[in-house]
């Protein structure tokens, strides 16, 4: 999400409906703060090779032993996900033929990283000569169009009564483009991209009729029917009804982030997964636990009244490919799903830990981090069973809140706009924690957990995600939690070797101040409160950006990228 904010006042509180929503700023938090992008990008790379160093590679493979019909079909689905990237370069820049075939060498990778010529981990900064600013809709929408003519568009339509181009207009699922009259029109996606949804329709029904399962081949068959109708609400549910099938894929528009003038569009992507059942059932128990943990949310009983689905499902599985939206720039880790909203009310989500994914970044960035940030004492408290656990509950946490306004605004993603996915990461972030410290109380964290490895790891995650910066919804979440936990006390700095130290009440009371904030902004779904909150506290100080620096003088990548295809699987 871009932020460009001013520097704050000191003095500045929030308050929202008569309550102080928001604790006073700390003196060593305001010291030489400015916009997200003008600090990040301070000491930015400045060539595409030194860009590209902030990546490491790691090969997608898994050790779960796949039956004939996995190795029949794995190429199969693959090749629909290909369809996913070639539909997401068109909406996040446009032809990308024509644009890498100018390119070559650390330019050309980094853009195929990129999904076009803007450094998504610096603030969507263009890195090829003569490329402008990306637009805040990409290539979802016209690039001259404005929040404000879009809104009035939409005004317009419901005034005169067409309630179908109102839908149109903030459809998940359309392109908005420009008429021959300069209006605005829509384009449905199955008619945008039919080449390309329409082969990708097709190898999903070859490996259907390859499946051994019964559910992954009626899932299979619907989503192959949905990408050609726009309508996906049926192979969600088929989605939520697989149970028992080892072979998994996540294929279609889904995630909204690349939308960052309204979040309403959602971009392309997929995963073909294979499920890690060993790991998978140490998580199922927590499922069923949601209902009650929604209950002890620390927040108001109006804003806890939504029942989570009791369907859900907790699964770990290894990633075999990536494609689109989830493959640009830094790499998802788990998944939380479907986004429907009417489907997790109803049913409930199935949430997927990406555990080969997990292990990458814990090995590669996390541990080097916390080596460098923080406390010496306090580092044996970076585990990966906590890294995962932490990982697991945030996409836990995504089922539980309100995902409707309690003021009649709407769905909180309508209600809050390009500011939704930012707030939703945020909030799972830290109810993650929550649920987590409420487990540990009850003597469900697992034989031997410790809730300290929990806190530390997940306070050396912060900074992990941070650098992520401002283009991504992780990135200003993690920010925003940055500062916060700062000037609750959640963390201290020394001033002698620059080591943050945990202190663990401290942190435990600001994860339940923080989710409490977030969830009443969601609940009420005021845009503009939601701006105030991330004006506040979407800021990077001086320290934290100098800490950032030691960070990447030391070499620690970023994140991420893959070798994978069934070259790298063997198939």
């Amino acid at each position: 999400m871009k932020i460009t904010t001013s520097t704050l006042k000191r003095s500045g509180t929030l308050k929202r409906s008569g309550a102080l929503l928001l604790l006073p700023f700390a003196a060593t938090l305001l010291a030489c703060t400015a916009s997200v992008d003008e600090q990040l990008t301070d000491d930015a790379p400045t060539t595409a090779a030194d860009r590209l160093a902030q990546y490491t590679t790691v090969q997608l493979v898994t050790d779960t032993q796949l039956s004939d019909a996995h190795r029949k079909m794995i190429p199969l689905l693959i090749d629909a996900a290909k369809e996913m990237d070639a539909v997401f370069w068109q909406q996040s820049y446009g032809d990308r033929d024509a644009l890498l075939g100018g390119l070559e060498g650390a330019e050309l990778g980094f853009a195929e990283i990129n999904y076009g010529p803007w450094d998504r981990l610096d603030g969507d900064a263009a890195f090829i000569a003569g490329v402008g600013d990306k637009p805040a809709g990409a290539n979802l929408y016209p690039e001259d169009i404005s929040k404000e003519e879009l809104t009035a568009a939409v005004a317009a339509a419901e005034a005169a009564g067409d309630t179908e181009r109102a839908a149109a207009l903030t459809s998940l699922y359309t392109l908005v483009r420009r008429a021959d009259d300069g209006s605005l029109t829509t384009i449905p996606y199955s008619v945008a991209f039919a080449e390309h949804f329409q082969l990708a329709a097709a190898k999903l029904r070859e490996a259907a009729e390859l499946a051994e399962d019964e559910g992954l081949a009626n899932y299979l068959s619907l989503r192959a029917d949905a990408l050609l109708s726009d309508d996906y609400y049926a192979s969600d549910l088929a989605w939520m009804d697989m149970r028992d099938n080892v072979l998994d894929v996540v294929i279609g528009p889904i995630e909204t982030y690349e939308d960052k003038l309204f979040g309403y569009k959602a971009g392309a992507e997929a995963y073909v997964l294979i499920k890690d059942v060993e790991w998978s059932q140490r998580l199922e128990r927590y499922a069923a636990l949601l209902p009650e943990l929604q209950q002890n949310l620390p927040v108001p009983a109006e804003y806890r009244q939504e029942t989570p689905g009791a369907d859900s499902q907790l699964n770990a599985y290894d990633v075999l490919y990536y494609a689109g939206e989830c493959n640009s720039g830094s790499k998802t880790i788990a998944i939380n799903l479907p986004n429907d909203e009417r489907v997790q009310l109803e049913y409930g989500t199935r949430r997927l830990q990406l555990k080969n994914t997990v292990r990458a970044k814990f090995d590669k960035i996390l541990v080097p981090m916390g080596g460098l940030l923080i406390s010496e004492d306090q580092r044996s408290h970076i585990t990966f069973d906590a890294f995962f656990a932490n990982t697991m509950f945030h996409e836990v946490a995504h089922g539980l809140g309100i995902k409707n306004t309690i003021t009649g605004n709407g769905t909180v993603r309508h209600a809050m706009q390009e500011r939704a996915s930012a707030l939703e990461e945020g909030k799972a972030d830290v109810l993650g924690l929550f649920m987590e410290t409420q487990l540990e109380q009850r003597g469900e964290l697992g034989d031997g957990a410790d809730i300290r490895d929990n806190m530390v790891t997940f306070v050396a995650s912060i900074f992990r995600s941070i650098r992520f910066g401002s283009a991504s919804a992780h990135g200003t979440a993690n920010l925003v939690r940055f500062n916060y936990f700062l000037e609750a006390g959640a963390f201290s700095r020394s001033e002698e070797d620059g080591t943050y130290r945990v202190d663990f009440d401290a942190t435990r009371a600001a994860s339940n101040e923080l989710a409490g904030a977030i969830l009443k902004l969601q609940g009420d779904g005021d845009y503009q409160a939601a701006n105030a909150f991330f004006e506040r506290y979407a800021v990077v100080g001086e320290q934290l950006q100098s800490d950032l620096d030691r960070v990447a003088d030391a070499g620690i990548p970023i994140d991420i990228v893959f070798e994978q295809g069934t070259e790298v699987l063997g198939l």
